[in-house]
C-alpha cells in the first residue's frame, strides 16, 4: 500500500465532473487520500519496461478457472487489478502462487470451491473483473454471484448484454439487492450471439463461456483488440478450438475439458503510450523497453504526426556484442513545436480511447486547433477542467467533431474536445477521478512549472506498476509529503 497523508488537512480541491458537462464540483479530501508531490518542469529522460497488458494479464487469470490443471501466466504487473483478481480466485478455491520466474503467477484450480456472497462483496466495487467469473464458475460448479460492480467512472458501462448473453447460452440469472445469482440447471449450450457494439468486456465474457459450452457458439460484431486475439491464443493453448472470421466474426466450437496453460502476455500497450506522451509534453525522451511495434502502430503514426520521434528495437534482430536483449521503443521531443491534429478514438485497429487522455497532455503543447472526438466512452473529457485550471485552453462540445458522426451524437453527451495551443502549464491541487485520467493528470503536473499536489494517485496502482520507482529513473522530482 502507498503511504497515507498524515498531519494536515488539504483545502477544497477541483474534481473533474464526469457528467458530461464541462464544469467543476467541489470535492472534500479526506486525510485518507494518496499525495504526491510533484515538482513539474524537467524533461523526463531515462529507461523503463512495461509488463503483461493490464486489461489482459486479469482476463487470463480468470481463464485459469476453465482447466482442469495449473496454469502458468509470466511477466505479470503488480499492479492492484491483479491483486482484485487474485483474491476473488482465492475466495474459490484456486490456489495461487508466486512462480519461480520474478512475475510468474501459478494458479491451480483442482479445488474450486463456491465463496460465500460476503465474502464476494468485499471486492463488490473494487472491479469489473467479477462479471466475467460467470461463465467460468457456471462450468465449474453450476452456479456463481456477482456483486456490484466497479472500475474507473468513465461512463455508465453496462452489462446488460453480459446477462443477455449469459441467458442465452443457458443461465438463469436471479437479480438481488446484493447482487446476481447465477445457476444453469441444464448446463451451458452454444448460441448465435450479436453485439450491438463491439465491446471488448462483453467479447471476453462470450469466449470465457463459450468455449466450454456444449455446441457451437458464433459470435458477431466481435471486438478484435491485440488483447482479444492474446486471450484466444490462451483459450486455444488450454485446449479450445476457436476461429476468427473476418468482418468480427468469432466461431467457438465447444470442447468437455481444457487444461492449463503456459503463457506470456503482450506488453501493456496503454502504459507504453501513457509513456510517450510523457516524453512529448515534458520535452524529455523515454525509452520504454517491452513495448511492441505491433501493438502501437495506429499509436506511433499519430506520435510522429504531431512531430514526435520514435526509434523501435526490434528483439527479433540480432546485434553484435549484445545477447539476450529486449526490444522496445524510445520516444523523445525533437526539439522546436509540436503540430496539432484532428483524432477521432475508436476500436482497434482505430485509435485506442486509453491513448487519448495522455496525448492530449501533450496535444496542450502543439501550435494550433487539435481536436479528440471520443466516440468509445460518452463521459471521459472531464478530466480536461483540471487541465484549464493549470492553463491549458481546451473546449469540450456535445457535436461529433470527427469525420462521421458516432453513436453519442444529439444525446447530450460533451464528447468532443478542441485543444488550442500550445499553453504553459502552471502547477495546481489536482484530485485523480479514474486511471487513465489520473495518469494524464500526473503527466500534466510533471510537464508544468511550480509544485503540485495530486491527489488520489492510489488510483494509478490500479494501472501502472511501481510508478513512482519509474518516475524516479527518469529524473522526475516527486515526493510523499
Amino acid at each position: 500500500m502507498l503511504p497515507r497523508l498524515q498531519n494536515r488537512v488539504p483545502p477544497p480541491l477541483l474534481c473533474p465532473s464526469y457528467t458530461g458537462r464541462p464544469t467543476a464540483r467541489r470535492l472534500e479530501v479526506t486525510l485518507t487520500d494518496d499525495v504526491l508531490i510533484v515538482h513539474g518542469g524537467t524533461p523526463l529522460q531515462g529507461q523503463i519496461r512495461v509488463r503483461g497488458a493490464k486489461n489482459l494479464v486479469s482476463k487470463a487469470m480468470v481463464a485459469a478457472l476453465l482447466g482442469e490443471t495449473p496454469s502458468h501466466l509470466y511477466d505479470v504487473p503488480g499492479i492492484r487489478d491483479v491483486e482484485v483478481v487474485r483474491g476473488l480466485l482465492e475466495l474459490h478455491g484456486v490456489k495461487v502462487s508466486d512462480g519461480v520466474e520474478d512475475g510468474e503467477l501459478v494458479m491451480d484450480p483442482t479445488n474450486v470451491e463456491s465463496a460465500s456472497t460476503d465474502e464476494i462483496n468485499v471486492h463488490a466495487g473494487s472491479s469489473r473483473i467479477p462479471i466475467l467469473l460467470c461463465g467460468p464458475l457456471l462450468h465449474r460448479l453450476g452456479h456463481a454471484f456477482i456483486p456490484d460492480l466497479g472500475g474507473c467512472h468513465i461512463g455508465p458501462r453496462p452489462i446488460d448484454f453480459h446477462i443477455r448473453s449469459l441467458r442465452e447460452f443457458g443461465a438463469v440469472v436471479d437479480k438481488t439487492p446484493e447482487g446476481m445469482h447465477l445457476s444453469a440447471p441444464n448446463g451451458l449450450h452454444g448460441a448465435k450471439l450479436e453485439l450491438p457494439y463491439p465491446s471488448v468486456g462483453a467479447t471476453e465474457q462470450v469466449l470465457l463461456t463459450a468455449v466450454r459450452a456444449e455446441g457451437v457458439t458464433e459470435l458477431r460484431n466481435a471486438a478484435i483488440e491485440p488483447e482479444i486475439m492474446d486471450l484466444i491464443c490462451i483459450l486455444q493453448k488450454m485446449g479450445a478450438i476457436i476461429t476468427v472470421h473476418t468482418d468480427r466474426v468469432i466461431e467457438i466450437q465447444g470442447v468437455p475439458r481444457l487444461t492449463g496453460y503456459e503463457h506470456k502476455p503482450i506488453p501493456d500497450r496503454i502504459e507504453a503510450a501513457s509513456w510517450a506522451a510523457a516524453a512529448l509534453a515534458t520535452r524529455g525522451e523515454i525509452e520504454v523497453v517491452g513495448a511492441r511495434q505491433a501493438d502501437m502502430m495506429t499509436f506511433l503514426n499519430v506520435f510522429r504526426s504531431i512531430g514526435g520521434e520514435l526509434k523501435i528495437t526490434d528483439d527479433r534482430i540480432a546485434r553484435p556484442g549484445v545477447t539476450g536483449a529486449e526490444g522496445g521503443i524510445k520516444f523523445w521531443h525533437p526539439g522546436g513545436e509540436l503540430k496539432a491534429v484532428a483524432l477521432e478514438t475508436d476500436v482497434h485497429p482505430g485509435f485506442m480511447t486509453d491513448w487519448q487522455q495522455p496525448l492530449v497532455v501533450a496535444l496542450t503543447q502543439a501550435r494550433g486547433i487539435s481536436i479528440m472526438h471520443e466516440t468509445v466512452y460518452e463521459q471521459r473529457l472531464g478530466y480536461t477542467d483540471a487541465l484549464n485550471s493549470m492553463g491549458a485552453t481546451i473546449q469540450v462540445y456535445r457535436d461529433c467533431l470527427g469525420g462521421t458522426p458516432c453513436r453519442f451524437g444529439r444525446r447530450n453527451f460533451m464528447h468532443s474536445a478542441v485543444i488550442a495551443g500550445p499553453s504553459k502549464l502552471h502547477a495546481a491541487d489536482l484530485v485523480i477521478p479514474d486511471l487513465r485520467a489520473g495518469f494524464a493528470h500526473l503527466i500534466a503536473a510533471l510537464a508544468a512549472e511550480g509544485t503540485s499536489r495530486v491527489y488520489g494517485v492510489n488510483l494509478i496502482e490500479r494501472g501502472y506498476e511501481d510508478f513512482e520507482a519509474k518516475l524516479a529513473a527518469l529524473g522526475a522530482h516527486v515526493e510523499r509529503p
